[in-house]
């Protein structure tokens, strides 16, 4: 079904139409989906994000990615500065797909939109009321095959960012880890859980936990999980620590920018933003099991042609008596940080990929039995 009073302008599947009003409450945006909070909007209200359990915003969620899976929905999240860019030249008509309310974040009236997935929306509070019309309170984008729900705007200090770097970090996971069947592993800071459901896809029966400080992460992803039907273990914290116990393989996409407004998934800590990762890999190598590998994906400043995380990373492989191998994946990301005073020493900053593994465990001669470990 289409817009009553014209198609959509692209190939992408339609908005079903509808005819009726949504009684609902205007959600507002990621905070309150997590906390709650009472709307002031003269609409008739519905169940209000501070009324409703975990249980039933998660089942909204997943029942939501369903219905847009149903569709044959699909959306590739470009870079913020594209997704701005792209969504100014549309702003002032109206949403014609679900592309454009789920993907570029467009405002839609609620009668262009199936009442089933309307009342979806509703019933987890997935609704901004801007007066005339409605926004989704979430994006949604298809990465490795499966829908992802991440959040609405990406300026908000707990937003739960999917862009291109969640893409080259799976293919870059896929492709150093091919072969392998690590049973226990670990996604550390997995925000809208890229890299944990790509794993988990992959390896069935292997042992995937995901860990993030960000709550609102933690509810994407176990949304994300149970609509791919997937079995994830959730850990709340920062860092490797989070999760106890030793695993096989561990994986972290940090942060790599020097963020003066300290965002959770933007800031990577320290003058040029590599803090977060190093912390992660000094403690994380120790939490490996004998051949367990450590999977980073990040990016580095690079002066004067010296790759100043790769140094780093090779100083902490040193001490922890592992292996690294580290590659170049993209020479030019986030060139727009260069104009920042505190990277005016840096010519570049260069998406990166390394893999540390540690070494088997030493093998003993136990004398007395005449066995060796």
């Amino acid at each position: 079904m289409f817009f009553p009073t014209r198609r959509p302008r692209s190939s992408a599947p339609p908005l079903p139409a509808g005819r009726r009003k949504p009684s609902h409450p205007a959600a507002r945006l990621e905070g309150d989906l997590m906390e709650g909070a009472h709307d002031h909007s003269d609409r008739r209200p519905g169940p209000s994000p501070a009324d409703m359990g975990i249980g039933q915003r998660r089942a909204a969620l997943v029942a939501l990615l369903d219905l847009l899976a149903a569709a044959g929905y699909d959306f590739v999240s470009p870079t913020p500065a594209t997704h701005r860019r792209v969504a100014s030249r549309r702003e002032r008509a109206r949403a014609a797909n679900l592309r454009d309310i789920f993907g570029w974040g467009r405002p839609f009236d609620p009668n262009d939109l199936d009442p089933t997935l309307l009342a979806t929306m509703s019933s987890g509070g997935l609704l901004v009321d801007e007066g005339a019309s409605l926004r989704s309170a979430v994006r949604v984008s298809a990465l490795d095959g499966r829908l992802h729900l991440h959040s609405a705007r990406s300026d908000a200090p707990d937003a739960v960012f999917l862009g291109p770097d969640s893409y080259r970090f799976v293919r870059f996971l896929t492709s150093a880890l091919c072969g392998t069947q690590p049973r226990s592993i670990l996604d550390v800071g997995a925000g809208a859980g890229a890299g944990a459901l790509a794993l988990a896809a992959r390896l069935p029966h292997s042992r995937v936990v995901a860990g993030d400080v960000n709550p609102f992460a933690l509810a994407l992803l176990a949304a994300n999980a149970a609509h791919a039907r997937m079995s994830i273990e959730l850990v709340a914290g920062s860092g490797p620590e989070a999760a106890a116990g030793e695993f096989d393989l561990i994986i972290a996409n940090p942060p790599y920018l020097a963020d003066g407004e300290h965002r959770t998934y933007r800031d990577g800590g320290g003058a040029l933003g590599m803090d977060l990762a190093l912390a992660w890999v000094s403690v994380g190598l120790h939490r490996l099991r004998p051949r367990g590998r450590f999977v980073l994906y990040t990016g580095s400043p690079i002066i004067e042609g010296r790759d100043l995380l790769r140094i780093e990373l090779e100083r902490l492989a040193a001490e922890a008596g592992a292996s690294m191998t580290y590659e170049e994946i993209d020479p030019d990301v986030f060139g727009g940080m260069l104009a920042h005073e505190g990277y005016r020493e840096v010519e570049r900053i260069a998406a990166i990929g390394a893999v540390l593994s540690r070494q088997a465990a030493p093998r003993r001669l136990f004398a007395a039995q005449g066995l060796r470990a």
